[in-house]
């Protein structure tokens, strides 16, 4: 078990996570590939996996914002912003549920 908290620790993905911010977006090396991805999946018509996409991305974003920041202010939880902040992830991943499963396609 102290192998994986030492990989995990090493791999910096706790700070990476908090840490943010949309310059992966202006970055060639990933928007180029990743607008390729896209444009492929608009051509063979995979709106599924867009729409999945879109609401990773969409997560990823709202991660980054000041709302999210001040969710904790104090070592105190703020139950006012927290809540609709879970109640949105749990509407998001029941989508994404029912796309993956729920749809025959």
């Amino acid at each position: 078990m102290e192998k994986i908290i030492t990989w995990f620790a090493s791999t910096h993905i706790q700070e990476q996570i908090t840490n943010v911010d949309l310059a992966l977006f202006s970055n060639p090396w990933f928007i180029i590939p990743f607008g390729l991805f896209m444009a492929w999946m608009l051509f063979k018509q995979n709106f599924k996996e867009i729409i999945i996409i879109a609401l990773l991305i969409a997560a990823w974003w709202v991660s980054g914002t000041s709302y999210m920041s001040d969710l904790v202010v104090n070592g105190e939880i703020q139950i006012n912003k927290v809540l609709p902040v879970f109640f949105g992830a749990a509407v998001g991943l029941g989508l994404i549920i029912y796309l993956l499963f729920g749809r025959s396609n």
